[in-house]
């Protein structure tokens, strides 16, 4: 498998969600009759249930308190960074607006020293329980070093779900300086649904899932704001990871009786990629630029990435993306603009509909080929005039 690359040397070729397409079945649905449940699994209790299966990333410029409630009142569910602004500032607002304001040659090291601001673990509980108080699902997420600790606090607040985040997950971590998360003890103890990422890769993603998670994230660098594939050469393209990471969880599914639902996170930015990434496996996904984009997200049109106030080795850079239309455009429509990052639900249930899936299992069944062309073919006219999908 693969091909090679020089002497002695293999390398497997991978695909991107700009090189391939779904084929159109053989038998058409109305789209407003398919259904995109997600369903969460939970211990001793039914499925928490989303009416989309689309996740608001972790990010400061994304998600705050405001935002996870509109996020889960119109279907989908948000998830709330425990390390970021609204847990190290009783007023977030302030810090935003100075991240807003900054030159781009002063913004890296200004992110860094807010970041520097301890994390105050009574704000982690107020920040669940204002979430909480509007009647809607809370969703919060923190590394593995800080997961135990979190967790705990998080839980009792009344957090519904909880999200294990780092750049790259494995199941044997090692360390001298640091006590490694235990993950199967902490899934073991935790009441609540935990998430687990992030991976790309089919072994590790059965290691994960022997774990006991309630679902795995899928996704290495791939995040409009992240540059970890360009500062440490890391990462697989999304279509591939996400194929990958589906086989292991039918493989687990298989032997164990076990349904782990994979959410591809990061990479997608329009509607045809929410639908390609649903295509090839996942059972949701997660996506942080379109929803940068809302009127109600904080960073107000800026948008940037976890790992970039990193003290020594920044993974990540503050983008421009624009305030473009509301939280409910974005998701439901009506769409303003041409480029496909309005009405995304729309997109997925009208994809699901021409392709013949009556449903996000019989989605995962379309027929997929490898169209490198498949911008680019007739789009002349758009890339020339910098419109539709000749935006970059």
């Amino acid at each position: 498998m693969g091909m090679w690359i020089g002497r002695n040397r293999k390398a497997r070729v991978t695909y991107g969600f700009d090189e391939i397409a779904l084929v159109p079945g053989r038998v058409t649905i109305n789209p407003n009759e398919v259904d995109i449940t997600f369903r969460l699994p939970r211990k001793e209790a039914e499925p928490l249930e989303l009416k989309i299966p689309i996740l608001a990333s972790a990010m400061d410029g994304v998600v705050d308190v405001g935002f996870a409630i509109a996020m889960n009142k119109l279907g989908g569910l948000a998830v709330l960074n425990l390390e970021g602004v609204q847990t190290r500032y009783k007023n977030p607002q302030e810090v935003l607006q100075k991240i807003v304001e900054a030159n781009k040659s002063e913004i890296t090291a200004l992110l860094q020293r807010i970041y520097q601001e301890p994390i105050q673990q009574d704000l982690i509980a107020a920040r669940v329980r204002q979430i909480k108080d509007a009647g809607v699902v809370a969703a919060v997420s923190s590394i593995p070093q800080r997961a135990a600790e979190f967790g705990k606090i998080a839980q009792e607040a009344g957090a519904d779900v909880f999200v294990v985040q780092s750049t790259v997950s494995t199941v044997k971590h090692i360390s001298s300086e640091y006590k490694s998360l235990d993950l199967e003890k902490f899934c073991r103890e935790m009441r609540i649904p935990v998430v687990v990422g992030n991976t790309v890769a089919y072994d590790v993603t059965l290691e994960i899932m022997e774990c006991g998670p309630a679902a795995v994230l899928v996704g290495v660098g791939p995040g409009a704001a992240c540059t970890s594939r360009g500062v440490l050469g890391l990462g697989v393209p999304q279509v591939t990871a996400t194929v990958d990471c589906a086989a292991a969880r039918d493989a687990y599914f298989k032997k164990t009786s076990r349904y782990v639902p994979i959410i591809t996170d990061g990479g997608m930015s329009r509607g045809g990629d929410l639908c390609k990434a649903l295509a090839c496996g996942a059972d949701a996904v997660m996506v942080g630029s379109a929803f940068a984009k809302a009127h109600e997200a904080p960073g107000r049109g800026y948008h940037w990435g976890m790992a970039t106030p990193h003290a020594n080795l920044p993974r990540g850079t503050r983008i421009k993306v624009g305030a473009t239309g509301s939280l409910k455009q974005i998701l439901f429509g009506p769409a303003e603009v041409d480029d496909g990052s309005q009405n995304l639900v729309g997109a997925i249930t009208t994809c699901m509909g021409n392709v013949g899936a009556r449903n996000l299992p019989e989605f995962q069944q379309t027929e997929i080929i490898i169209a490198p062309s498949i911008r680019t073919e007739g789009k002349l006219f758009q890339t020339v005039q910098n419109v539709g999908m000749g935006t970059s």
